[in-house]
């Protein structure tokens, strides 16, 4: 009979226990056959991440439009509008991972004005675990930095003018301040982007020999969390007191009415807003485990 196998009828004489141990070989080998090439893969449990963005002066919300502030040079002060940019958002994992944000949105743009903006819920599914920190650029990096990028308002108005480095400015922390007779008010605009390097010590556009990228990486102090399938509410709090007085003492007699094409003191905010102008709050848990 064709296709069958007569174990019975091979022309060696196999004894008792080879037959057995051919047996099991296809019993071994059909058994074989039927099993998946790889094992189902065991699904990720993950869950949400909200930032919520709060503005605050010597520790408590920021009353706008009001002098009611006097920074580390004496300098009395009001604040009329609060706007920036964030990138490159990264959760660090305690086992040495990093979760960079990325879904949808990997820059977010924050208005005092436009409350939508103040709060950011996360698209990204993100994975259980525990997470040591949270950190950001401040801003946008160079390579994302590109202008008419955004072609709507808001984010639209915080363009950079091309012949400054072009992009998007990475804050406009504007307001008013009183002079040294403390009679009239006068204007600042404390804006940060691509800063310029000047042949002759001039600010003339004609002369501009380089630029610098004036983004700079926060990481967010006391902000670790856990994540178990559950949704964290993380603040991120902008102490604007602190972009005038750690490390260095901002003026505003130095520079009465703004900050940009003067490299020197947008270095100074840069080097105090990577200080402390950022911390967190309380992180809360918006839904049970």
């Amino acid at each position: 009979m064709k296709g069958k196998i007569h174990i019975y009828s091979l022309d060696v004489g196999l004894k008792g226990p080879v037959i057995c141990y051919i047996l099991i070989a296809l019993i071994i080998s059909v058994y074989s056959g039927c099993r998946p090439d790889h094992e189902e893969p065991v699904a990720v449990q993950t869950g949400k991440i909200i930032f919520r963005f709060e503005h605050h002066v010597n520790g408590a919300p920021l009353m706008k439009d009001t002098m009611a502030y006097t920074n580390a040079a004496g300098n009395h002060y009001l604040v009329t509008e609060v706007q920036y940019f964030i990138s490159d958002v990264t959760l660090h994992r305690h086992d040495g991972e990093d979760y960079v944000i990325h879904q949808w949105k990997d820059i977010w743009y924050v208005d005092d004005d436009i409350p939508s903006t103040m709060q950011w819920d996360v698209f990204d599914d993100i994975p259980n675990g525990d997470y040591d920190s949270v950190s950001f650029t401040f801003g946008i990096p160079a390579a994302k930095n590109i202008s008419l990028m955004y072609v709507n308002p808001p984010e639209r108005d915080m363009f950079w003018p091309d012949v400054l480095g072009g992009g998007y400015h990475y804050l406009k922390l504007n307001g008013k301040w009183l002079n040294d007779t403390m009679i009239q008010n006068r204007p600042f605009e404390f804006h940060l982007g691509i800063g310029q390097i000047y042949a002759h010590d001039s600010i003339y556009v004609p002369d501009i020999i380089g630029f610098v990228h004036n983004d700079f990486e926060v990481v967010l102090p006391a902000s670790s969390f856990t994540v178990k399938s559950d949704t964290i509410v993380d603040p991120v709090i902008m102490n604007i007191e602190n972009w005038f007085q750690h490390p260095y003492v901002f003026d505003f007699a130095s520079y009465p009415e703004n900050i940009m094409q003067r490299q020197d003191a947008m270095h100074i905010a840069c080097m105090n807003g990577k200080e402390d102008v950022f911390t967190t709050g309380e992180i809360e848990k918006k839904s049970g485990e």
